[in-house]
């Protein structure tokens, strides 16, 4: 049976319930039969208009809804099958239940996903018919398999979770954690999917300069935007997951009066803020590498996204990843108290503090001002001359450098505090550990220099000696802890012991997350400006321009207002189930 007959019985079937589908579904087919030859021209009364609804606005927010959702949906499983196979490595049930209550928030979150994802695919049939029938026409049964993929999901979801009691014990359950692994590659799988979609709308491959279709469907899959957008997505999920488990664990300490049961949310709060900081840390380093794709691929989406009218966002970006990083460094310093020798490294925080809040304030400071005709006469002009340089990439790429290692450092001195070595070179591996930051910090810092010195084109190469210096950091530092703290005395970590204003750092988190990943996501989809597939076939709806930075910001809002409501009631219902974990031991400092 062809795609198109397939699609066309599909759609038919949706129209019983909704009339207006009925319309769309014939618009789809014919999309599909004809997108062979090449994308179709749509004229403006080719898109349908129903009760004045604004198309891209609900599509819009479906698309940026489901992307939450499934964000989360997608990195809690991750999270929980490596959370329990560390309950098997250390033989500690704490680990199993912080896995299994992961997981049972998925549960609450799992059927609005899917119920989103619906809404949002009935939107799209619905307004833009002729786009869905042109990327069925291209991806052609990968859609139906990604249909396969959603079910199978369901399945090992499912299984997963009400199967943990069952196999719980003894080699049972490395039967449950191959479940988990499943349901992980499956999700993933549908994430790379999805992914090819979005990217080939941005980067088409397989196709024509018409749209007609030259190639297979993995090429069009395998598009110039599709592994890093696979990696910058995959990292961000995992420190979007992190963070909503850890507004999670907030609400759930907040709200706990037990000493024990807020012990034991204190401790999924830290791990919860581990794996954010865990994923967050690259995460810059896959979104330059992704926009360095971007201008590669085309340097008009390039300019569009860094010197046109969408420049401006990468400030309000700065903003919200300045604001998750002092919220995160936040957290570990007051995490300090929860140990007896944490007191020791208090001393230090003021130190780091001045640095993640110079670094912020460079991060945010533009390089072109936006002035009246009687401003710029006063200044001399769009530029301040002192702070202007500070707007420049070296700048922003030294500050953004220097933020990711001092949180990385406000991290360590936390593990540091519960821990002390005992091997007889533990002075001898300090010494090295300082060195590679002075020298690292020093690289870092020259390169940016070197940044201001150097000709245009080679100001990009400049950023690497810079990154690398990050990893090496942190990496080396990880190297020599692993070795000089194994076999360490443990000092006793008080779980628990924390102030309550420390909690609302956890819930900074996820709001910060959430508004990034909208104007991040709006940033994204305008580079195509009015195009629907770049290039191939144009957007001549009514909406065919790219949103005012007002409007844009009004609609990111409302969205994220929107999701965290949602998480609310998520956690609110979670909460109702909840019930006293066997094995629990939550006072203990062997753990952090």
């Amino acid at each position: 049976m062809k795609t198109s007959h397939i699609i066309a019985f599909a759609a038919a079937s949706a129209a019983v319930l909704l009339p207006e589908l009925a319309a769309a579904s014939g618009d789809v087919v014919a999309a599909v039969d004809e997108a062979i030859a090449g994308a179709p021209e749509l004229a403006r009364s080719a898109y349908p208009s129903i009760a004045g609804i604004s198309a891209r606005t609900l599509a819009w927010s479906m698309a940026q809804m489901h992307l939450f959702l499934a964000a989360f949906v997608l990195a809690v499983p991750l999270f929980a099958i490596a959370t329990e196979f560390m309950s098997v490595i250390t033989k500690d049930d704490r680990f199993d239940n912080m896995a299994r209550e992961f997981m049972k928030i998925t549960m609450a979150a799992y059927s609005l996903t899917a119920l989103v994802g619906g809404g949002l695919l009935l939107s799209l049939l619905v307004f833009y018919p002729h786009l869905m029938g042109y990327l069925i026409s291209v991806f052609r049964g990968q859609m139906l398999i990604y249909a396969a993929l959603f079910g199978l999901e369901s399945i090992t979801l499912y299984v997963y979770f009400y199967s943990w009691d069952a196999l719980r014990r003894g080699n049972r359950k490395y039967y449950h954690m191959s479940i988990g692994l499943l349901l992980n590659t499956v999700g993933l799988t549908l994430m790379f999917v999805a992914n090819a979609w979005a990217s080939f709308m941005m980067s088409p491959a397989g196709i024509d300069p018409d749209g007609a279709i030259t190639g297979t469907v993995w090429e069009a899959t395998r598009n110039p935007l599709w592994n890093p957008l696979n990696l910058h997505r995959f990292l961000a999920n995992i420190a979007y997951g992190g963070a909503i488990v850890g507004g999670y664990a907030a609400y759930m300490f907040l709200a706990e009066k037990d000493p024990v049961k807020k012990a034991h949310y204190d401790w999924m709060g830290y791990t919860s803020n581990f794996i954010a900081i865990v994923g967050f840390i690259p995460l810059p380093f896959a979104g330059y590498w992704l926009m360095a794709e971007i201008y590669a691929y085309s340097q008009q989406m390039g300019i569009t996204a860094m010197g046109g009218i969408l420049a401006w966002l990468f400030i309000i970006q700065a903003v919200l990843i300045g604001t998750i990083m002092l919220a995160a460094n936040y957290y570990l310093w007051s995490g300090l108290m929860r140990t007896d020798r944490g007191a020791q490294y208090t001393k230090y925080v003021k130190y780091i503090a001045v640095v993640i809040v110079g670094g912020f304030l460079v991060w945010v400071t533009p390089h072109t001002l936006i002035l009246t005709t009687a401003e710029i006469q006063n200044l001399g002009g769009t530029h301040h001359k002192i702070l202007g340089p500070l707007g420049i990439m070296p700048a922003k790429n030294t500050a953004v450098n220097l933020m990711l290692v001092f949180t990385f450092l406000s991290f360590q001195m936390f593990y540091r505090s519960s821990r002390v070595p005992t091997v007889s070179w533990a002075k001898s591996g300090n010494m090295v550990i300082v060195a590679l930051y002075v020298i690292g910090i020093a690289n870092i810092i020259g390169a940016g220099i070197y940044g201001y010195i150097t000709p245009t084109v080679y100001k990009v190469g400049a950023s690497v000696p810079q990154v690398v210096s990050t990893l090496m950091i942190i990496l080396g530092s990880v190297f020599i802890d692993v070795f000089m703290l194994r076999g360490a005395k443990s000092e006793k970590i008080h779980w628990g012991r924390m102030t309550e204003r420390s909690q609302y750092a956890l819930f900074v988190l996820p709001v910060a997350f959430t508004w990034l990943m909208g104007l991040m996501g709006y940033i994204r989809s305008s580079l195509r400006t009015n195009w629907h597939v770049y290039t191939v076939m144009k957007d001549n709806s009514p909406e065919n321009y790219i949103p005012t930075l007002g409007d844009a910001g009004n609609t990111i809002t409302g969205i994220t207002l929107a999701f965290m409501a949602i998480m609310v009631f998520v956690f609110w219902l979670s909460r109702l189930g909840v019930t006293k974990q066997k094995g629990t031991n939550t006072d203990t400092g062997a753990t952090s």
